[in-house]
């Protein structure tokens, strides 16, 4: 088992919790919401995390994003485990002066995935060994 500490930042932050114990993803309810200079909506969810040493914590949209005119402008945002500040997510919004079909402070807006990041070598080849698939990109494997 492996431990997270959290830390609420905020007095209305709201512990993390999965719906059900075999969900691989941590809910987080935003606290705040502002936009940006960007016209970014940036929800806070009033939460700092310890994430221990060889983790990194993946900040996914939830399933409900396709109710709402928001897409999470990083698509996948990562907190490395050395980071102690309030974890945020920045959604582009497609009408920003309407917030009809944006989350709500008090709503479960993303999701927290803690994965472990193996220890990673990257060595210079002047050749790479041959698969079925060798250089074929986009589409390469069918349709």
């Amino acid at each position: 088992m492996v431990k997270v500490k959290i830390k609420k930042l905020t007095e209305n932050a709201v512990v993390p919790t999965k719906a059900h114990p075999t969900d691989a993803g941590f809910d987080l309810t935003a606290t705040s919401r502002e936009i940006d200079g960007d016209n970014n909506v940036v929800y806070g969810f009033g939460l700092a995390f310890e994430i221990p040493e060889g983790y990194v914590g993946l900040l996914f949209p939830r399933s409900s994003i396709c109710k709402k005119d928001l897409i999470l402008s990083n698509s996948v945002g990562v907190i490395d485990c050395h980071y102690r500040g309030e974890v945020s997510a920045k959604f582009k919004a497609a009408f920003v002066e309407s917030t009809a079909r944006m989350y709500h402070i008090g709503e479960r807006c993303a999701q927290m995935i803690i994965m472990p990041i193996p220890p990673i070598e990257i060595e210079e080849a002047e050749e790479l060994s041959e698969t079925d698939r060798s250089d074929g990109g986009y589409g390469s494997t069918g349709k």
